[in-house]
Parts: structure tokens; C-alpha cells; sequence
């Protein structure tokens, strides 16, 4: 097998207790030795301005990230939903790194969505507006196995551990299904 992919985890939750970041943790602790995976923090950026980058005002966290992001060879994404769509501060980093027009740090690296809800959807808005912009920014995405993960507070402790062996299981064969898809697209291109 190939050498290990650097993925960026990107999680479109801020809050604490985010149960966003706990099923991205659980994630990153199933990752196979194909994938390097990692936490990527995008609080701190600042609202995208496009006259920042016209204007030669561009903010230093908006190149660091930008660097970030072009370090890696996929991306793994794992959001809530906010109001049947995606979080601003997941918006906002899509938007920081994918300009200056024509210098689009995500393009033609293999990605995946998981949305989670604590209702009974799973975030299906958040996962296919998501998806929408990815197909924008020419980003390759893993389009089966889908992953909802629905009623998350009912699968976490007090310490936001998965503790759902069904859940755990389905997650697995995700991690298992975006591993191939990774090396498939990054080996082509």
C-alpha cells in the first residue's frame, strides 16, 4: 500500500461540548495506517473580506490556514446542521482557502461529510449543502457509504466517548470506505 495520507479533519462546530468534535475524535482514534489524520482548528478566522487580499491587507491567520490546507492530501469534514444548512464558521473556512480567485487550496482532494444531529435527520441538510459546495471548490467526494449520524446525544458519556457499538461499527466501515476512496483519487492524480 501507499504511504500514509495527511487528512485535515474539519469540524463545523465551535461549542465545548460539540458533539461534532466528539464523533470526529472517535474518527481520528479509527483511523487505518493509510491515514494520518488530524484536528484542524478554524475558529480565529476572520470573516472573509475579499478586499483583504485585493487590498494587500490579507490577515496572517487567513495565509496560515491557507498553508494548512494545502499541506494535506484530503479532508475529512464533520459537522452539525444549523437550520437544514452548514455552520458559518464551516462556510467561512471553505471560502478563506478556496481564494484569491484561482488559488483554491481544496481543489482535487478526496473528501468526506459526516453530519451529525442530535435529531432524527442526522444533519441530511447540512450533508448535502455541504456537498453542494464541495462539487464547486472541485473537491472529489466521497459519495457512498453516506454517514448521519442522528441522535448523537443519545450514543455519547459524560466525557463525549462513543459508547454505541452499532455506531461505532457503521463509523468503522466509513473510515474503512474513505481510506480507499482517499488513496483512489490521490493515486490518480
Amino acid at each position: 500500500m501507499s504511504e500514509a495520507k495527511k487528512i485535515g479533519v474539519l469540524v463545523g462546530s465551535l461549542r465545548k461540548a460539540s458533539f461534532s468534535r466528539a464523533i470526529a475524535r472517535e474518527i481520528v482514534g479509527m483511523a487505518p495506517e493509510g491515514l494520518d489524520m488530524s484536528l484542524v482548528d478554524i475558529d480565529g478566522l476572520p470573516i472573509f473580506n475579499q478586499d483583504y487580499d485585493d487590498e494587500g491587507r490579507t490577515p496572517q491567520s487567513w495565509v496560515t490556514f491557507r498553508e494548512k490546507v494545502a499541506s494535506f492530501d484530503g479532508f475529512l469534514f464533520v459537522t452539525p446542521e444549523y437550520n437544514r444548512s452548514i455552520p458559518p464558521v464551516l462556510k467561512n473556512a471553505l471560502d478563506v482557502a478556496s481564494r484569491p480567485y484561482g488559488q483554491n487550496v481544496w481543489a482535487g482532494k478526496p473528501s468526506g461529510i459526516v453530519s451529525v444531529s442530535p435529531g432524527s435527520l442526522g444533519g441530511f441538510g447540512a450533508n448535502h449543502h455541504l456537498r453542494q459546495v464541495m462539487m464547486f471548490l472541485d473537491v472529489p467526494m466521497l459519495q457512498q457509504p453516506e454517514a448521519y449520524v442522528r441522535e448523537v446525544a443519545s450514543l455519547l458519556d459524560d466525557e463525549g466517548r462513543l459508547t454505541d457499538e452499532s455506531t461505532r461499527s457503521f463509523l468503522g466501515r466509513y473510515v474503512a470506505a474513505f481510506d480507499r476512496w482517499v488513496h483512489l483519487v490521490s493515486d490518480a492524480r
